[in-house]
C-alpha cells in the first residue's frame, strides 16, 4: 500500500531530475555552439591536446598540443616531459615549475614558453572559476614541424614572444591569451583534417600555415566556416583570391619578384637568367610565373627554367645548358622541399655566373652547405634583423632567445599582434574578421604598422640582403642587407 502511494511522488522527483538535465545540457550546447563544435573539457579523456572545445577524433587532437604533449620531441627535456605530464593531470602550479626549470635549461625553446604560458592562463581560469574552457581566449599556430623543423621553430619564437608579452601585460580584456600548437607535417589531407578540426574547436584566430600548399588547401576550409587565418609565411599570389577570413603579414611573390627584378636589372645591369623552380609547389609557381612578368615588363629575359623536383634533375647538366645559353643570372626559386638540389647547383657554380634567391633560400642550410659557393648570392625577405637592430622586437627576441631571429620570427610575432587587436573588438569570430578588413586597421608589429589591402595582403615591400663572411651565423658566411 505505501509503495502506491509514494509512486506520485517518484515520478513527480524523476520528471525534475529530467528537466534539470535538459536545462544544464542546453546550457552546455549553447556556450560551445557559438563556436560550432563538440564540448569536450579540455583534458577530459576525449581531449588529450588540451586544446578547448576540441573534437576527441579530430586530426587536431592527434597532431595538436596546449602543453599536454611534445610535439618537438628533439632535445626535450626531463623538466619540459614533466611539465607536459603536470598538464594533462591539471596540476598547473607544478607544470608552471617544470616549464620554467626546462626553460632555464634551454631558453631557446618557443614550445616550452607557449606552454608555460599556457599553464599560466590554466591556473588563471581555475583559481578564477570562469567557467567553460570552451570560452578560453586561445588561438592555434599550424607548423610543419616533421617536415621542416627550424622553420617550424622560428614561426613558433614569433609567435612564444607576442604571447609572453600580451600576458605579461594581462592579456586581452584580463583573460591571458592561450595558444595551441598543431603539426601539419605539410601533407594537404592531414591540412584538410586539421583545418576542420579547428574550425570545429574553441579557436579564435588561426596562425598559419607555412608553404603556400598548406595555406591554399586549408584556407578553403577556414573561409567556408568563418574562421581568421594569418598566415606569416604563404606568398603565392593566388592565396589573394580566396576570400575576406584570409590574412597575411609576409607580401605576396608579386614584391619579391619586383624586387629581384629590379636589382638585377638595374643594380647588377644583367638581363638574362634562367630560372630554378619546383612544379609541384605552389610558392615556386607562384614566384616562378610573377618573376618572368616582372623581368619581361622592365626589360629583361627568362631564357630556361629547370625543374628541380624532376626525377631526372641534373645540376651539371642544367648549369652547362645554362651557360651555353648566355644566361647571366641563376634564379633559384626553390621551396624548403627542394632547397638541397638548389645547393647542388650553387656548389658546382662555384660564383661563375651571378646568384639571386626567393625568401626560401634563407636558410641556415645554405650559408653551411653553399659556403664559400654562396657568397654574393642576392635573396629577397620580407625583414632584415640587422636593419633594425635597436627595436624593441629585436631587443625583446635577443633577450628571450639569446641570439638572433630573421624574417620567419618577424613575421608570426606580426600574425600574434594582428589576431590580437582583433579580438580587442570582440571575441566572436565574425567580429575579429571584420576588424581586420576594416580600412582603419592598423597595429604595430616587429616590421612596423601592419596593414592589409582589400586582398588580405600586406602591403609592404622586399628588402634585400647578401651572403657574405661574417661570425654571426656560426657558419663563416652571414646574410647581410644589400648595400
Amino acid at each position: 500500500m505505501s509503495q502506491k502511494n509514494d509512486t506520485p511522488a517518484v515520478i513527480a522527483s524523476l520528471l525534475i531530475t529530467l528537466a534539470l538535465l535538459g536545462a544544464g545540457g542546453w546550457w552546455l550546447w549553447t556556450q560551445f555552439n557559438s563556436r560550432g563544435g563538440t564540448p569536450v573539457g579540455i583534458n577530459s579523456p576525449g581531449n588529450s591536446s588540451g586544446i578547448p572545445g576540441v573534437n576527441g577524433n579530430s586530426a587536431v587532437q592527434e597532431r595538436g598540443s596546449g602543453g599536454q604533449r611534445i610535439l618537438v620531441s628533439e632535445g626535450a627535456s626531463v623538466a619540459k616531459q614533466a611539465g607536459a605530464e603536470a598538464m594533462t593531470n591539471m596540476r598547473f602550479e607544478e607544470a608552471i615549475a617544470n616549464f620554467e626549470a626546462s626553460l632555464e635549461a634551454n631558453p631557446n625553446d618557443p614550445e616550452a614558453l607557449i606552454y608555460l604560458n599556457n599553464a599560466r592562463a590554466e591556473l588563471q581560469w581555475t583559481t578564477n572559476g570562469s567557467g567553460s574552457r570552451v570560452d578560453m581566449t586561445a588561438i592555434a599556430v599550424v607548423v610543419p614541424i616533421d617536415d621542416s623543423l627550424n622553420p617550424s621553430l622560428e614561426i613558433l619564437r614569433g609567435v612564444a614572444q607576442a604571447q609572453n608579452e600580451i600576458n605579461r601585460v594581462g592579456g586581452i580584456k584580463g583573460t591571458l591569451l592561450k595558444v595551441v600548437i598543431v603539426n601539419d607535417a605539410a601533407e594537404p589531407d592531414t591540412v584538410e583534417q586539421i583545418a576542420t578540426g579547428l574550425v570545429n574547436s574553441g579557436v579564435l584566430g588561426v596562425v598559419g600555415h607555412f608553404g603556400s600548399d598548406a595555406t591554399l588547401a586549408a584556407a578553403a576550409v577556414y573561409q567556408a566556416n568563418g574562421l581568421v587565418m594569418v598566415s606569416p609565411t604563404s606568398t603565392s599570389t593566388t592565396i589573394s583570391e580566396l576570400g575576406d577570413y584570409i590574412f597575411r603579414t609576409v607580401p605576396s611573390d608579386r614584391f619579391t619578384a619586383t624586387a629581384l627584378s629590379r636589382h638585377m636589372l638595374n643594380a647588377m645591369q644583367r638581363s638574362r637568367a634562367v630560372v630554378y623552380f619546383n612544379s609541384e609547389s605552389a610558392y615556386s609557381n607562384s614566384l616562378k610565373n610573377e618573376f618572368a612578368t616582372a623581368l619581361a615588363t622592365d626589360g629583361g629575359q627568362v631564357l630556361n627554367e629547370f625543374d628541380l623536383a624532376s626525377p631526372n634533375f641534373n645540376a651539371a647538366a642544367t648549369l652547362a645548358q645554362a651557360n651555353q645559353q648566355g644566361a647571366e643570372v641563376l634564379v633559384m626559386l626553390a621551396n624548403t622541399a627542394t632547397l638541397d638540389p638548389a645547393l647542388q647547383v650553387v656548389g658546382q657554380n662555384q660564383n661563375q655566373l651571378a646568384v639571386l634567391g626567393g625568401d626560401s633560400l634563407y636558410n641556415p642550410k645554405t650559408l653551411e652547405v653553399g659556403g664559400a659557393a654562396a657568397e654574393g648570392m642576392v635573396v629577397a625577405v620580407p625583414w632584415v634583423l640587422l636593419s633594425n637592430p635597436q627595436s624593441s622586437f629585436v631587443k625583446t627576441a635577443r633577450e628571450l632567445w639569446g641570439g638572433d631571429v630573421n624574417w620567419r620570427t618577424a613575421m608570426a610575432y606580426d600574425a600574434v599582434q594582428v589576431l590580437i587587436q582583433g579580438m580587442q573588438a570582440g571575441r566572436e569570430r565574425e567580429a575579429i574578421k571584420n576588424a581586420l578588413n576594416s580600412d582603419i586597421f592598423e597595429v604595430e608589429g616587429a616590421t612596423g604598422t601592419i596593414r592589409f589591402l582589400p586582398s588580405g595582403d600586406r602591403n609592404q615591400p622586399m628588402q634585400l640582403v647578401t651572403i657574405q663572411p661574417g661570425t654571426r651565423s656560426g657558419y663563416g658566411y652571414d646574410f647581410v642587407p644589400v648595400p
